[in-house]
């Protein structure tokens, strides 16, 4: 353990190896540099313990005055991290040198830490082992909040239900939760960008890495992670993930494990079903209308929000992952008032919270989101389309004057409010597995190159590394499209969407999917407009009833499906049209069904299936639109 003084613009770290180590701190946008009355020191690697003797690596930033370090208590910020505590130290030095003890840890088996790392199932115990250790210290005055986005947000959920000591508030940005009802699993469908997660961390940060010759072999498997997608399933030990056995169990277990039951709900893994023992603190969710966990950020508002004092709050806003401080994303600039400070953003919070500053932050709205849509849609300098947007207040999730509205399928490739009238209509077509339709942006996160990020026009080009052509989505044969006529006047769409199916398959299993898209007509800047996506979900066929429980089904009967898009909230101009788009696949967001029926991660045969979409009377296929009154 070694103390090491910050006092200004350089910082000199560490002697390692016998070598002086020199850094410039790096420091976010909209941060203020601490001055010398500002300024911090750092406790390096304190090895904190758990209950089981594993000691978590711990980097402890302190206030400090002229180079000394403050005497006295201080409220203590804690973000616990895979992804490796040294990458925090700008937003470490930002608060310590506004008054607050913070506190990053490597998670159990990353980077520094002891331990054997399992999927964010230790971080309950962990977590509140951590706390229990943090209010002790005598620099601490009792109480602590925690922040950090995606797997650094799942861990504050899970210090939430440990029933932790001195927890005051949470801030968890882009969450993992509820991940067996979407973000791990969706719909029983696996989200490949967990394989792509595996394979581009466990070379970083795995006990198994700080081997050289391991890590080289890790490193080069993550170079062909391609292939390794259009090879699946991984099997056990027939990759070189075998030799990091922690990642490739959990990556074998997460790809076959469909139900979503006892593993999926635990604690940990789960908000919606763990809200009783949830502590009632402070909690803002920050979430993005394209992000991975944008879903999963509102049932966890939902449920939070009927069942806690609080207060709790939610904020949505354009971005993908974890970009809550750009305002331009996939093709699609959305205006600079998308960006927010989160410096300023997470001070206010915890100013509030933990130091006791009256500043009105309770009294903000209970959810804020950001309206898209509205803008010009010229061409911005660096080639993207202006979509535009503005932010607003609300009071609630979803807004209770939602106007859910059926739009139906037809026949004709139109989508409009009227039923069908047809006694028989139907459409077929041929899903080959071998062919998936390529994932164009979306809801993604740990992309790492091979998924694209939000808002896309739906067309194929090079930068999709799995297309064949340069063609739109829409000329394929397994994509079935129904869209609205050009609008007559702008209609804003906010809130979750659910599109209801009535389909049938030559196959017992087999997937269908719904894409909601916002057509733009040609400008002079876009002649050929632009097919922009919103939301997209999937069902897999055997768990059309019950996530819980699969069910095969009999090639050729009728079944209703139920499809969870993720929400959205846009304004579609006059002139645009509502579109949905109907599959079977969506790869690499999420895995392809072979359609044989085999079980979960473990198959070895395709074949192709012939799905059909029925939209009659009896069977009137819809998407239900949240329709906003204006």
């Amino acid at each position: 353990m070694r103390t090491y003084r910050v006092t200004g613009h350089w910082a000199l770290l560490a002697v390692c190896a016998g070598a002086l180590v020199l850094v410039t701190e790096s420091w976010p946008l909209g941060a203020q540099r601490p001055d010398n009355a500002n300024s911090y020191v750092v406790t390096k690697n304190v090895m904190v313990p758990m209950r089981d003797g594993v000691r978590l690596a711990t980097d402890i930033y302190f206030p400090a005055q002229n180079g000394a370090r403050q005497e006295g208590k201080f409220p203590a910020i804690l973000e616990r991290t895979p992804y490796n505590k040294d990458g925090s130290e700008s937003m470490a030095a930002y608060f310590a040198a506004h008054g607050y003890a913070y506190f990053v840890q490597d998670t159990r088996g990353r980077f520094a830490s002891e331990g054997v790392w399992h999927m964010m199932t230790d971080d309950v115990n962990d977590g509140h082992d951590t706390a229990a250790w943090l209010t002790s210290q005598p620099w601490s005055d009792g109480g602590f909040a925690m922040m950090g986005t995606s797997y650094v947000g799942g861990v504050q959920h899970a210090m939430a239900e440990s029933d932790p000591p001195g927890l005051k508030a949470l801030v968890p940005a882009d969450a993992v939760a509820n991940a067996g009802y979407f973000g791990m699993r969706n719909g029983g469908a696996f989200e490949l960008r967990f394989m792509n997660w595996v394979f581009f961390t466990t070379p970083l940060g795995s006990r198994e890495a700080r081997d050289p010759a391991t890590q080289a072999a890790l490193e080069d498997m993550h170079k062909h992670v391609r292939e390794y997608l259009l090879d699946l399933p991984i099997r056990k030990g027939a990759t070189p993930l075998k030799l990091a056995p922690e990642y490739e169990d959990w990556l074998i277990y997460a790809i076959g494990h469909g139900e979503n039951d006892a593993y999926w709900k635990q604690p940990g893994f789960d908000v919606v079903d763990q809200v009783a023992r949830y502590r009632d603190v402070p909690v803002y969710l920050i979430g993005g209308w394209y992000d991975s966990w944008a879903l999963q950020t509102t049932m966890s508002y939902t449920a939070l929000a009927k069942s806690k004092r609080g207060p709790i709050k939610m904020i949505l806003g354009p971005w993908i992952h974890g970009m809550h401080a750009h305002h331009a994303h996939g093709q699609v600039e959305f205006g600079l008032d998308a960006a927010i400070d989160r410096q300023a953003f997470h001070r206010r919070w915890f100013d509030r919270w933990l130091k006791g500053i009256d500043n009105g932050v309770e009294k903000d709205a209970p959810v804020k989101i950001f309206v898209m849509g509205g803008g010009s849609e010229a061409k911005t300098s660096d080639g993207r389309h202006l979509h535009g947007g503005v932010w607003r207040d609300e009071h609630e999730w979803p807004l209770a004057r939602t106007e859910f509205t059926p739009y139906y399928l037809h026949g004709d490739g139109t989508l409009s409010p009227e039923k069908p009238a047809e006694a028989a209509s139907s459409t077929s077509y041929d899903f080959d597995p071998r062919h998936p339709v390529p994932t164009i942006g979306g809801n993604i996160s740990s992309g790492d190159g091979i998924l694209l990020q939000g808002a896309w026009d739906q067309k194929c080009s090079a930068e999709v590394w799995n297309c064949r052509d340069a063609l739109p989505l829409s000329a394929r044969r397994d994509v079935l499209v129904f869209m609205t006529p050009p609008l007559e006047r702008d209609v804003e769409l906010t809130g979750p969407i659910d599109v209801k199916l009535w389909a049938s398959s030559s196959a017992v299993d087999t997937d269908f999917t719904a894409k909601l898209l916002d057509v733009h007509p040609p400008n002079p800047d876009f002649p050929g407009g632009i097919d922009m996506n919103l939301e997209d979900g999937i069902i897999r066929a055997r768990f059309r009833n019950s996530l819980e429980k699969p069910e095969l089904m009999k090639p050729g009967e009728v079944y209703q499906f139920f499809i969870h898009l993720y929400p959205t909230s846009n304004v579609f101009k006059a002139g645009h049209r509502i579109r949905v788009d109907i599959s079977s696949s969506n790869f690499p967001r999420f895995d392809v069904n072979p359609n044989t029926g085999e079980p979960l991660g473990d198959y070895r045969r395709m074949i192709t299936a012939t799905n059909t979409i029925y939209h009659d009377r009896a069977h009137p296929s819809q998407i239900i639109l949240p329709i906003i009154p204006h």
